[in-house]
């Protein structure tokens, strides 16, 4: 599979069918010092109030690499994302 592929699939979280858009649209976190990918940080909408997330409405959530389940034709299913984003040194 090209990573070009890999980009244009849909990622949705299976507890609740979330849609969190494309994986293109996702920054990699990976750790410099072994060089394993750790996840992916995401932005997902919120509807609740301004207050929650940054000041585009959107929140952003993380996506380690070890909740992803399946990847499919079309989309990427993963377990759960987490509000807390790994490592700050991971670029």
């Amino acid at each position: 599979m090209l990573l070009s592929e890999l980009a244009e699939k849909e990622l949705i979280q299976v507890k609740d069918g979330a849609r969190y858009g494309k994986l293109a649209d996702t920054e990699l976190l990976f750790n410099p010092e072994n060089g394993k990918i750790e996840g992916f940080e995401v932005f997902q909408r919120t509807t609740g109030s301004f207050f929650q997330g940054n000041k585009s409405g959107k929140k952003k959530e993380f996506i380690a690499w070890e909740e992803i389940i399946l990847i499919g034709k079309d989309r990427i299913l993963f377990n759960e994302a987490n509000y807390e984003i790994g490592n700050s040194e991971y670029s």
